[in-house]
Formats: C-alpha cells, structure tokens, sequence
C-alpha cells in the first residue's frame, strides 16, 4: 500500500520557522499534484497548500497565504512547505496527500501518510 511519508514537524515559537517534507519511498509522485492539510484537535481536517505536478498551479489557504511556501523537487521525489512567521492557531498535524489535480478538497487525493504534529508556542 502506498503511503507518502511527513516529516520536519516541531515545537516552535511564535514568530518561527519549519520547513515540512514529503516523500515516498514506493511511490513516484513527480506527475502527480501534491498537497497539505492539517487537523487541529477537535477540528475538521482542513487544506493548506497545494502544487501541481510542474510547479506551475499553487494555491493556498486564505490563513496561511504569504507566511506559508509550497515547492517540490521531483528529482528527489519530495515536496515541501516552508513555514514563516508561524502562528498558535498553525499547531495542527500536518498531512500530505497526493492526486491528479491540485484542488483544494481532501476528497481528491488519493494516497496520504500518517502527519506531522507542528506545535507552536505563543
């Protein structure tokens, strides 16, 4: 079974920075849309950022819109999101998924990994 696989979460200050990855080590998602979501406790799961397979179609949320960067590396299979200026209300696990269109609805993606948890201090 696929599964993309999270990593570089924290405990941070506010105002800081972490950089998250996303890989996997079965799988090629180089032609593929790969996204971020994150779920605060007793929240829904919610979209962050998504790229398109060539870099060429992002979005973001309207909450994390010039704070938060989304790139990928497809010669290293990996895609990332840079964190700035991080926030309280940021704390959630973060989760990337995959799909064939970079939209902005978790329904879309197909395969995910298990998250990230991203804690920031105020």
């Amino acid at each position: 079974q696929v599964q993309l696989v999270e990593s570089g979460g924290g405990l941070v200050q506010a105002g800081g920075s972490l950089t998250l990855s996303c890989t996997a080590s079965e799988h090629t998602f180089t032609n593929r849309a790969v996204a971020w979501f994150r779920q605060a406790p007793q929240k829904e799961r919610e979209f962050v950022a998504t790229i398109g397979w060539n870099s060429i179609w992002i979005s973001y949320a309207n909450s994390v819109k010039g704070r938060f960067t989304i790139s990928r590396d497809n010669s290293k299979n990996t895609v990332y999101l840079q964190m700035n200026s991080l926030k309280p209300e940021d704390t959630a696990v973060y989760y990337c998924s995959d799909g064939i269109l970079p939209t902005t609805r978790s329904h879309d993606y197909v395969h995910w990994g298990q998250g990230t948890q991203v804690t920031v201090s105020s």
